[in-house]
């Protein structure tokens, strides 16, 4: 899986702020329903349309058959983001593209995602091509694991590794357990 290399819409400059005056007419971001598990296929397509697409993706473990494996995912299940500009393009064959069920609209134009947003993952993408949210964990915070054997807990961050891994206390049965994971499993939550 290759890390996103396409350009970045033209509405964004100086880190993230945007011009008024080209945001209405420039290059967005917008998202796309995919069918389930058809993620790579409608990215393949759209890249052949001349469209740039992004779709997060992240490590997540599956119970099945009382065996726990870790696989690779959409992080948004079901959607993906194509960035282009609606007064320039022919955006209306995205909607036909293979393993796309349909842009999300406000009335009958897409409906662009918030300046920055699609930015900010694409940052937080690791060289594998994975979203890596560990960047801003700071003991004794509270973070929630999206990944491992103790996924979707919750629990207090009580320190970092240089090496990429973290020590979590999660609240069991009256006590706080100490849990080694790796960091890039834990999310940051408020």
């Amino acid at each position: 899986m290759a890390v996103f290399e396409a350009p970045m819409p033209a509405a964004i400059v100086n880190n993230g702020e945007h011009e008024d005056a080209r945001a209405d007419l420039g290059v967005r971001w917008y998202v796309a329903g995919v069918r389930q598990g058809k993620e790579t296929i409608a990215e393949q397509h759209l890249r052949r349309q001349g469209f740039t697409s992004f779709v997060p993706r992240g490590e997540r473990t599956v119970r099945h058959a009382r065996r726990l494996s870790k696989r690779i995912a959409a992080y948004f299940p079901g959607y993906m983001f194509v960035a282009f500009d609606v007064t320039q393009q022919r955006w209306r064959s995205v909607n036909g593209t293979i393993g796309i069920r349909s842009l999300i609209m406000q009335g009958d134009r897409p409906l662009p995602v918030p300046f920055g947003l699609v930015e900010r993952f694409i940052a937080l993408t690791g060289e594998d091509g994975l979203l890596d949210f560990s960047g801003g964990l700071l003991p004794g915070s509270s973070v929630r694991i999206v990944s491992g054997p103790f996924a979707e807990l919750i629990g207090r961050l009580d320190r970092l590794d240089p090496t990429g891994r973290a020590r979590v206390l999660i609240s069991f049965m009256n006590g706080e357990i100490p849990v080694d994971l790796e960091s890039r499993g834990l999310v940051g939550i408020a």
